[in-house]
């Protein structure tokens, strides 16, 4: 295992959650407090920062936190130390422990948020709930010698090339010549300086998304033996991924809606939840979006929903749904900590990957700032 550092740590964060898939126009993600040039050995991940989670992070010698929640969410007009904001960034900042926020990408990403949300509710056959960002594809066509061929997609597909939908590594071939003339001062894998020559290649095709595309070029560059690689490639006018906030999908088998409601109780660890809907309904198709879910819930019925899984539903919200017969069951926003042990896990297998020498430990400590009595 190397030793690394926070820029390192982060670079791989968002090759899994980059910033460009936020959700929300100036969403302050990134770098919130400190700084990443320097050496981290240990990551407290959390879904909020407060007093208690620094204490918590000092004592357990994380030199960096990844948050959900921004720390600093509207601009400071001052940073006085004498205030309980600024005596959090104080300690910080004295203990050299910085925060990086991931917010909406978080939401975003796939595997993030809301894909934990609806695993954790065991949600099926499920889509993007509210689009919100489409990444660009391209077709990569490379000609190479039949003998280098399976070498050449093997590459492709270990840097991201050939991902559709749930599968991977997909790639297509078809066989003919290639014909070239080597010139003075060329060093021809095949043929001889000089003299026309025919190779029997391959033409291999994958599909590249963007955020992919320098490091699958790089790839075919490295595993090509030709010293001219001739290859096309192509900007796709077809529909690219699509990413975005929430996701639905089916239960396994239908339930009431009072059974559902207690379904999320107790998978998302929650004392209560609020019901909007008659609890003998039948429900099956299920739309989740962790935290503030209001703007959506007309989303959620013009998807189809039979219920719609979200916290902070404001009173005429509420009503809003029950009158165009949508059901809403409100697990709270906490429900998002979900994030903590999925982030963990994520970015152990990918430093893992890396072999870089880091710990990231989970926040053991609630953020609900809400009591049931």
């Amino acid at each position: 295992m190397k030793q690394t550092n926070g820029q390192q740590i982060i670079q791989i964060f968002e090759s899994w959650s980059p910033k460009k898939i936020a959700a929300m126009d100036g969403d302050p993600i990134g770098l919130a407090v400190g700084t990443l040039n320097k050496a981290v050995t240990k990551v407290l991940v959390t879904l909020d920062v407060n007093a208690a989670v620094v204490d918590e992070a000092i004592a357990a010698g994380c030199e960096l936190i990844i948050a959900h929640h921004p720390p600093i969410f509207r601009k400071l007009a001052n940073l006085r130390t004498d205030t309980p904001q600024g005596q959090l960034f104080e300690k910080l900042i004295k203990h050299d422990v910085a925060v990086y926020a991931a917010h909406t990408n978080l939401d975003v990403a796939d595997g993030g948020v809301n894909d934990l949300l609806a695993d954790a509710l065991q949600i099926q056959q499920r889509e993007v709930l509210v689009p919100s960002y489409e990444e660009t594809l391209y077709k990569l066509a490379i000609f190479v010698p039949q003998t280098h061929a399976e070498v050449l997609r093997q590459a492709l597909a270990g840097a991201g090339a050939g991902e559709i939908g749930l599968y991977e590594a997909c790639s297509f071939t078809s066989v003919g010549e290639g014909r070239f003339r080597a010139q003075q001062g060329a060093e021809p894998f095949a043929g001889a300086v000089g003299k026309m020559h025919t190779e029997p290649e391959v033409k291999v095709e994958v599909v590249v998304p963007e955020n992919a595309k320098n490091k699958v070029l790089r790839a075919m560059y490295n595993s090509h033996p030709y010293e001219e690689v001739a290859f096309d490639l192509v900007k796709l006018e077809t529909a690219a991924k699509t990413m975005g906030l929430g996701r639905i999908g089916t239960l396994e088998k239908p339930m009431t809606l009072e059974a559902f409601a207690q379904h999320v109780k107790t998978s998302l660890h929650v004392p209560a939840v609020r019901v909007v809907g008659s609890l003998e309904d039948t429900v099956e198709k299920v739309a989740v979006l962790g935290g503030d879910g209001n703007k959506y819930v007309q989303a959620a019925k013009r998807a189809g929903a039979d219920v719609y899984v979200t916290g902070d539903i404001y009173f005429h919200v509420a009503q809003d749904a029950e009158a165009i017969g949508l059901h809403v069951v409100d697990p709270g926003h906490h429900v998002e900590s979900v994030m903590k042990q999925g982030v963990v896990s994520k970015m152990t297998a990918l430093c893992n990957d890396k072999q870089l020498q880091v710990e990231f430990v989970p926040s053991a400590l609630s953020t609900e700032p809400f009591q049931f009595i």
